[in-house]
């Protein structure tokens, strides 16, 4: 795809069964979709997993556009993306990387010259982490055994969403085919979220009946959502609820949703084993970012949340890192909600819009050695 856009145009129109695709591959069209016609590209495009995983679009990232989106928008800004709930959870985040036994800190030490599976570990402590900020425990055992038969459980659910998502399922291309479901994909999915959501409802009921389960007397996100008001003098409905649970992490280009908690935080683990990856290739940036660290935290701690803001060679790493190694080469869909015109081309209503991040991160008309780290 990046190939095309080099030799045709960095809008590329690509017919996909009964659907007309947009693809945009550089910064300046981007910026026409997405600051320009921004409005009308404000929502997604439908597709099984969002309507068969999401509940039906009650969650976030696939809810339509509108008043109610703006209210999930609004709570979510307040209660999970805030300064004030990134410092309230601030003790759970220091747990999971410095805490008890199954943290990556305590493994490494105790493993010395022994071969370490960092993606593993990371996965585990991510997941966990964000599981405590959101619902007040843990959901995935250690992955080193001794994992209890709950967490087990919902670790092998994840797996089964992991295969789903790279599945190409025709029928959100060519929507006559839905209700034969050729591929056994939505019935696949279906089946999975029953399996989902009685986890979440058990939680939810056991929420409601012992209310807050926070560390340390912290609230958690779920209690927070059982009590907050909806705007209008209400609640949140339970749906609403669990679709908010699992909203965060995004979806792959075939529209099978990767959430919150079913993910294990896939994107993040990757972009720290890229980063990782990428200093043991680049030993001079490696000594560079250690000096850096002997300088500002020192040899005889561990570095902290509040060193971050001092480590600035480090956030350049980090955000090399980010252009280099996009968490998915194609943004998430959008779709047009009226007929439109971007660079003289004609794009029609209902037509998915992508954005592919890969290429425009290696635009050698806006990077100067886009391919060097």
């Amino acid at each position: 795809m990046a190939a095309l856009a080099r030799v045709h145009s960095p809008l590329l129109h690509f017919k996909m069964g009964f659907v007309h695709v947009v693809v945009a591959a550089s910064a300046n069209v981007a910026e026409q979709f997405l600051k320009v016609h921004d409005g009308n590209f404000s929502c997604r495009p439908p597709s099984s997993g969002a309507k068969h995983m999401a509940y039906n679009y009650h969650d976030l990232v696939f809810a339509p556009y509108g008043p109610r989106w703006r209210l999930l928008r609004k709570i979510c800004a307040l209660h999970l993306f805030s300064t004030k709930a990134l410092d309230d959870f601030r003790h759970v985040r220091q747990l999971k990387i410095y805490g008890r036994g199954g943290d990556p800190h305590s493994r490494c030490s105790k493993c010395r010259n022994t071969p370490v599976s960092i993606g593993k570990m990371l996965n585990v402590c991510t997941t966990n982490a964000i599981a405590r900020l959101m619902i007040g425990r843990r959901v995935v055992g250690h992955g080193f055994g001794g994992g209890d038969a709950e967490a087990e459980e919902f670790k092998a659910m994840v797996d089964e969403l992991m295969g789903l998502a790279g599945v190409f399922n025709i029928s959100d291309f060519i929507p006559p085919l839905e209700g034969l479901d050729l591929q056994g994909v939505v019935a696949k999915m279906k089946k999975l979220h029953a399996r989902f959501d009685a986890f979440l409802t058990s939680i939810l009921k056991e929420h409601k009946i012992k209310g807050s389960n926070g560390t340390e007397g912290h609230v958690n996100l779920l209690s927070t959502l059982i009590d907050v008001d909806d705007g209008e003098g209400g609640r949140l409905t339970d749906t609403e609820i669990k679709a908010l649970l699992l909203f965060r992490e995004l979806l792959e280009p075939s529209g099978v949703l990767i959430k919150e908690l079913t993910s294990r935080d896939r994107h993040n683990i990757q972009h720290r084993e890229w980063a990782i990856a990428e200093l043991i290739r680049n030993p001079k940036i490696l000594a560079q970012a250690q000096q850096e660290l002997d300088s500002v935290v020192g040899k005889g701690r561990l570095v902290i949340e509040s060193d971050l803001s001092q480590l600035t060679f480090l956030q350049a790493i980090i955000k090399e890192n980010f252009c280099l190694h996009p968490s998915t080469p194609l943004s998430i869909p959008r779709i047009a909600q009226d007929n439109c015109e971007i660079n003289g081309y004609f794009i029609p209503k209902g037509s998915p819009l992508l954005i592919n991040v890969w290429d425009i991160a290696r635009d050698p008309n806006t990077w100067f050695d886009p391919l060097e780290f």
